[in-house]
């Protein structure tokens, strides 16, 4: 199972000041050397955190980009440009804090189609991301998508007395998927305390997860960054 970290919330904090702090590239590398398998960035109709330069730099030194975008003609342009490795197709809002669900695949057919086929023709392996529901997965097969990625938000936010149900929704999922010759990532609310068990469940080839390493990273980086600060200070007052 590979591991795609998404650093949009890098990408945010850099975006209250409008400066190269924290440098988004230089995550990423750290990212890959850290072990990740690849990155993973949204780029969001309203360039709330990564930027249209950003995914042209990190395509030209990333060797394993996912681009996740809503089927917005703007966004889907850069995406022919950039050519990214894969691209997935997830439903978008304005308000939105983050992605609340799986995309509508059955009501969005047509017009999936169409996206799928131009981001095809350009090389791009496709996926969508979608609630673990079949019908939903038929119509992503129906679509040409080569791949889907289960949204295993209500598994990470539900009560853990329900747990066990979402696990098995989202392993039935990955079966009827893989069945009718779909690939399957997953993704969304995954963190330290609830990973474990979708690790579990055969045939996920990719889980992607950004905001809980991005949230342990300041915990855990935290000392070593005001250990150096106040390294720094003292040095300077005894000069």
């Amino acid at each position: 199972m590979k591991l795609g970290v998404n650093i949009d919330h890098i990408a945010t904090l850099r975006e209250q000041r409008k400066e190269d702090d924290p440098n988004l590239l230089e995550a990423a590398k750290t990212v890959l050397s850290a072990g990740a398998d690849g990155i993973t960035i949204h780029l969001r109709e309203d360039r709330r955190h990564i930027q249209d330069t950003d995914v042209f730099t990190l395509r030209k030194h990333v060797p394993r980009l996912n681009l996740e975008m809503a089927m917005n003609e703007s966004v889907l342009s850069i995406a022919r440009q950039v050519t990214p490795d894969y691209a997935c197709l997830v439903p978008e809002k304005r308000q939105e804090l983050t992605t609340e669900g799986g995309l509508n695949t059955i009501s969005n057919i047509e017009q999936l189609k169409t996206v799928v086929k131009s981001l095809q023709n350009e090389k791009i392996i496709v996926s969508i991301f979608i609630d673990p529901d079949l019908l939903q997965i038929e119509a992503a097969k129906a679509s040409g998508a080569q791949y889907i990625e289960i949204h295993t938000g209500d598994y990470a936010n539900c009560p853990e007395s329900e747990k066990a149900i979402e696990l098995k929704r989202i392993a039935q999922a990955v079966v009827f998927a893989t069945s009718i010759g779909l690939k399957v990532n997953a993704g969304h609310g995954l963190n330290y305390h609830n990973v474990t068990a979708i690790t579990k469940i055969p045939n996920i080839e990719e889980l992607n997860i950004g905001h809980s390493i991005v949230s342990k990273a300041i915990q855990t980086g935290l000392s070593e960054a005001v250990t150096e600060m106040k390294r720094l200070v003292l040095a300077a007052a005894l000069c």
